[in-house]
Parts: C-alpha cells; structure tokens; sequence
C-alpha cells in the first residue's frame, strides 16, 4: 500500500506537543524540560515555508531503513522549527514511502520536483531506488541527498547528487584489514541481489587482491530469500575461512542464523548495511560474534569525551529514544545528516538551488556519520577515519577489540 504523508511542522504545534501538558512532576523530570523550554521562547517561523522532499522505504523489504529514517526527519523538522526555522522560514517535508520501490522511487521523485517544487530531496533509503533517480535529478538540476551507502552514487561526481553513508570501499578495506590481522586469507562472498548488494561484490572482489585475500566463492541471495541453507552449504564445502555477506535486507539476518545451524563457524563479517539492532534480534543468538564496520552512533555513550562527534551524537540518540521508544540505528543518523547538511547550506546561501548545492560543497560538519567534509571532487565527504569496527556482544553493538 502506497503512504504519502505531508508534514508541516509549525512552533506552535511542537510547543504544545511537548511542553503543554508538563505540570508539577519531580525536580529531574523538571530539569529535562527546563532546557527545551528556553528553546521555545524563540519567534515562531512566519515566512514562507522552505519544502523538502524525502522518498524513504517507510514500508517494505528495507523499512529497517526507512522507517528510522522517517522518523528522524520529523523529530529533527519540528526541532528546527522550534527553534525559529531557517532564517525565519518553517521546514515543510513531505514524504513519500516508496516501499524500496524503484519504480515508485521514480515517480516520486518527478512528484516532488515537478509538482511540489521542493528544494531538494532526502534519500532515497536504498541504493538500488538513488540510482534509478540519480540521471532524472541531475538533469533536473535539483538537489539530491541520498541516505543510500554505495559509492557508484557519489562515483564518479554528479552535481547535484549528495549522500551521508560512509563509503562502501572504505567498510571493505576495513574488513579486510581486521582478516589481515586476523591471518584470514581465504574467504566467502554472500551478496544481497540489490543494487547495495551487487555494488558491494563488485568493490569486494576489486579489493581483495590489494590485502592479499582470495574471494574463493561468491553466491548472490534474492532480497526476498527465506532459507539460505543451500548458499550457506556451498560456503562451507569451499572450506572458505570467513564469510562476508554484504547485505541490507532482513535475509543477512537469515544467512546468520543458517551458517549457525550448519555448524559453520567461521567468522561472519557484515557490511556497514547491519546497523540496526533489528537484524541482531532477528538473527537471536546467532549474531553473537558478527563483526562490522560502522558509524559511532552505535558506540555514542562509550566514547571520550573529548571525542569530536560524542556531544551531537549522544543528544540525537537521546532525543530519538526518547521521542520513539526504540534504539537509534545507522539508517535514522543518515537522515539526520542530510536534513542537518541541507539546513546549514540554507543557512548560507538562502533557497536558490543552485547557492544551495554549491554551499554545500564547502561545508564541514559534524554529523552521526563522522565529520563531513564536502568539495567539488567529493559529494560524500567522509574518509576512512569516519568508522569503527563493532561486533554484537550480549544482543547488543560494542566496539570490537
């Protein structure tokens, strides 16, 4: 089922949302509201609102995704008007669900830009759906901020393509040098059969020979795949000494709990694609011991203090869990990025579209997915330094070792 939701968030309903019905209550639950009501006493946004788009997987095969990612954007979207907007002018989103759909991707985007006349777009949430619009947004001269991880999105430069995820190269050289350390030469490929999936074997297999490591087997699954038992069996007779399955949908939860029933033992490297304790409980206890690389939101309350990203990062997972009751995941720091990345070139430049994209190619900025520094040559702007490499301990994300 198709959901097209439009949200436009005033001061007055985020006032009322939050602060109108506090009353009395202990002195902590008072301290918690003390700040964000000095925030409130800031002039409501009155001018004319600034309209963003975002085309996100809300439902469906990737909602691990999109629905984070919805979320984000609204909380963050009632925040900024809250506190006055930008420059004076209220955030307007409308979001469009798309269901991992390329084809809905597509249509949408033509929606938003032609029809809505927004500013720019956020997402979509996959890789597969970005690139199906990446030609028509180039050619229509509008802004596109994906919240989709592979780097053929970024690679080569499309001028007015953007995305926030850490780079896939950059995960993969990574792994590879945590299987250096580890003595591990020999390995198996698993791949999601989406565009994430397949961009991802393509850098693996490219890789690989730079770190002195073999790709034995490659065996790629259906998004829709119930039983990997067949893939994992094929994995184990090629006597592969680890396995990497590069994935986003809920069957690289699947491939863990198979290889675990298989007695294959092997370790299992994930891609930055398993940032959201979603798949760790899907997979049970099974997951225990999964390694991957990530951004630090996942880590945000383990950090050093004087860690550059631990403040804004600890404040929007806070912020998050507060509002919706789950924990944060990659995916909703990803919008949160692009949203933020998006305001502050607005800050600068005003809503002319093309001041826009060029004030965001000089924008540094200190977001969940590290600290981003964008030019002409570079439309994702994070490195290397931008990841962390984790495992699941207990059922839950922990800095690996």
């Amino acid at each position: 089922m198709k959901i097209t939701r439009t949200l436009v968030i005033a001061l007055i309903v985020a006032a009322l949302a939050i602060f109108g019905c506090s009353q009395g209550g202990d002195k902590t639950a008072a301290k918690k509201e003390a700040a964000p009501a000095a925030k409130a006493e800031k002039a409501a946004p009155t001018g004319e609102p600034i309209k963003i788009g975002a085309i996100l997987a809300v439902t469906g095969k990737a909602s691990f995704l999109g629905g984070p990612e919805a979320r984000t954007l609204e909380m963050v979207a009632e925040q900024v008007n809250a506190a006055g907007g930008i420059n004076g002018r209220p955030i307007e989103l409308i979001i469009k669900d798309s269901g991992a759909s390329s084809e809905k991707a597509v249509s949408f985007a033509k929606q938003l830009v032609e029809e809505d006349k927004v500013l720019a777009i956020i997402g979509p949430s996959t890789s597969g759906e970005t690139m199906a619009i990446k030609d028509y947004m180039e050619q229509s001269k509008a802004i596109l901020m994906s919240c989709g991880a592979a780097e053929v999105i970024v690679n080569p430069v499309a001028k007015y393509v953007f995305k926030t995820p850490q780079k896939d190269s950059f995960a993969i050289k990574m792994i590879f040098a945590k299987m250096n350390e580890m003595g591990i030469k020999k390995i198996g490929l698993a791949a999601g059969g989406t565009g994430f999936g397949k961009a991802g074997k393509a850098q693996i297999e490219k890789i690989a020979p730079e770190f002195g490591i073999t790709v034995a087997i490659t065996e790629v699954y259906s998004p829709a795949d119930t039983d990997l038992t067949p893939i994992v069996n094929k994995l184990k007779d090629a006597g592969v000494e680890a396995v990497i399955n590069w994935s986003i949908v809920p069957a690289q939860s699947i491939i863990i709990k198979n290889m675990r029933q298989q007695g294959f033992d092997v370790p299992l490297f994930q891609s930055h694609g398993f940032g959201n304790v979603k798949y760790v409980e899907a997979a049970g206890v099974a997951a225990e011991g999964v390694i991957f690389p990530a951004g630090r939101l996942l880590i945000a309350d383990t950090l050093p203090d004087d860690n550059a990203q631990k403040a804004m990062l600890v404040k929007y997972k806070n912020d998050y869990e507060t509002k919706y009751d789950e924990t944060v995941s990659t995916f909703g720091g990803h919008a949160y990025d692009a949203l933020m990345i998006l305001v502050k070139a607005i800050e600068q430049a005003g809503t002319d579209t093309e001041a826009v994209r060029d004030a965001i190619e000089g924008i540094s900025f200190v977001g969940t997915g590290g600290v981003f520094k964008f030019s002409a040559e570079d439309h994702n702007g994070l490195d290397i330094e931008a990841f962390e490499m984790m495992t699941v301990k207990d059922g839950k994300f922990t800095q690996l070792k």
